[in-house]
Order: structure tokens, then C-alpha cells, then sequence
């Protein structure tokens, strides 16, 4: 009987911390999602949601953003992308945890590739791309700025490539930023790491708008709807156009161009326009987007 009872207070000991522990376990909040992403009336909203480590661009948040630009992105459905940020800053870069010597060459190189996967997919897209900018936007966030097609500001936003003063050039926001900007502009921000203010920003290129802080969202959303009344075959051709063109000198620019404008006319929505606006009526468009007459 006495090893009996012993054996009972063993047990109960034992499973008292087992009890705790799956208590703790059942009601610990699941991690938060690293992006947010919702969709209305053609408006994909993709939101970077890490403000306690200032929206980083970390391994995984890139493969949360890639997975959400790439999320069924040739529905008919879908026919603007927007991305945000929560918090005070838009996006601070890389996460400079996972670029130090406690990482090998391999995962750095990932970083690397993977950043730089997200940044093209956004102009491969067939859909236009905006930044809704509320805040500081650094390096690596500075290059996602300047890869989207539009770019919508507030008033507070700064933008900056300051790699250099931690010995870490930003060569991959060089990229997009060399592409968005005047050369001596681009190079006076990587040079010396100093940021630009919204209206610098918006008076170089960088950004397409700036508006104050309680109208950002309301200016966002005005430039998504009016995108989203146009044909979306003509947008993803239009928007293919114009960034293979650039990459080519001012005549084969223009073959190419000449050509896509007879092409466009092959399209549906490209017939409707025209017939719309001699006949004085609204367009219909069609749903498909390469749909041709």
C-alpha cells in the first residue's frame, strides 16, 4: 500500500509540469502572418506586417511577398496590386541578422537571389503595381519603392540607400534606383547614405505622388480605381511594352512599339475602345486578357 501511494505522488508530480506545459502550448498565440493579404473589386492589397523589426526585407518575408504577387496573379479578377506596410516604417531593408558571418556564402547568395527575384516579378507582372509609402523606406525597401510602377507617398516618408555607412554598398538597390532616378541623384543617395524627403522624391522621379498622411489610402485607392476601368489586356500588354522598350536603343524601341500598337489592334478590347469612343458610349470590356477579335 505504501508503494502504491508513493508511486501516486510520483505521478501526479510528474504530470502536474506536463499539464502546465500543454496548457501553455494550447493557449499560445499563433506567430503573425509576415504579410497580410486581402482582395476587393480587383484590388489586391498586400501589406508588409513586421513593424517590430521595421518591416524587413528577411528571407521569409521575400518568400510571403513573392507567394502573395504571384497568388493567382492572372485572374481576371485581379487587376491592381497595392503594397503597404504597418507601422512607422515602410520597409528598412534587408535583415542585417541574416547577412552576417554566422551565415555561410549559400543563404547570403539566397538573400541576394530571392530579393532580387521579387523586385523583377513585380515588372513581369500583367497587372500594374503600387507603393502606398507611409514612412521610411531604406535600402532594400528603397529598391522595392522604386521597382513597383507607381508609387504613392506621404508627406512624412524618406527614402535613403545608407549601406555605405555600415560598410555594405547598396549595389541591388543601385539597380532600380538607378533606373527610377537621375544619375547624379541616385549616386549622391548611395554615396553618402542621406536620405530624400518625400517632395525630393517626388521632384526626381522616385515617386509618382505625395499627399498628406490622412489621404494616402483615399489617393491610393483613387489611382486603383481608375486602373481598374480600363482593359486589362491592353494594360499587361501596354505595361510589358513599355518596360522591354527601355531597355532598347531609340530605334529598335520604336520598331517594337509600332509593332505592339498593330498587335493591339488584334486585341478585342482594342477594337471596342476605338468603336466606343467614334460612337460616343462607354466601352464594354472583355473579361479574358489576351483575348483576340
Amino acid at each position: 500500500m505504501a508503494a502504491a501511494a508513493r508511486l501516486w505522488r510520483l505521478r501526479r508530480r510528474l504530470a502536474g509540469p506536463v499539464a502546465a506545459a500543454r496548457s501553455s502550448s494550447s493557449s499560445a498565440a499563433p506567430p503573425e502572418k509576415l504579410t497580410l493579404r486581402r482582395q476587393a473589386e480587383g484590388v489586391r492589397s498586400i501589406v508588409l506586417n513586421n513593424p517590430k523589426k521595421r518591416n524587413a526585407l528577411s528571407l521569409s518575408m521575400l518568400q510571403a511577398l513573392k507567394e502573395d504577387l504571384l497568388h493567382d496573379a492572372k485572374s481576371k479578377e485581379l487587376r491592381v496590386i497595392v503594397i503597404s506596410a504597418e507601422g512607422p516604417v515602410f520597409c528598412s531593408g534587408h535583415d542585417l541578422k541574416e547577412l552576417t558571418s554566422e551565415d555561410d556564402v549559400k543563404h547570403h547568395s539566397q538573400v541576394f537571389a530571392i530579393c532580387a527575384e521579387v523586385m523583377t516579378l513585380i515588372q513581369k507582372l500583367p497587372v500594374p503595381v503600387i507603393a502606398q509609402v507611409n514612412g521610411l523606406a531604406t535600402a532594400a525597401g528603397c529598391q522595392l519603392v522604386a521597382s513597383c510602377d507607381i508609387a504613392v507617398a506621404s508627406e512624412k516618408s524618406q527614402f535613403a540607400t545608407p549601406g555605405v555607412n555600415i560598410g555594405l554598398f547598396c549595389s541591388t538597390p543601385a539597380v532600380a534606383l538607378g533606373r527610377s532616378l537621375p544619375r547624379k541623384v541616385a549616386l549622391e543617395m548611395l554615396f553618402t547614405g542621406e536620405p530624400l524627403s518625400a517632395h525630393e522624391a517626388l521632384m526626381h522621379g522616385l515617386v509618382s505622388k505625395v499627399v498628406p498622411e490622412d489621404k494616402l489610402e483615399e489617393e491610393t485607392m483613387r489611382i486603383s480605381r481608375k486602373i481598374c476601368e480600363s482593359s486589362k489586356s491592353v494594360l499587361a500588354l501596354g505595361k510589358a511594352t513599355f518596360y522591354r522598350q527601355m531597355a532598347q536603343d531609340l530605334d529598335t524601341a520604336y520598331k517594337i512599339t509600332s509593332q505592339v500598337m498593330v498587335d493591339n489592334l488584334t486585341l478585342r478590347d482594342g477594337q471596342e475602345g476605338i468603336e466606343a469612343f467614334i460612337q460616343k458610349r462607354k466601352p464594354v470590356w472583355s473579361h479574358s486578357q489576351d483575348e483576340k477579335k
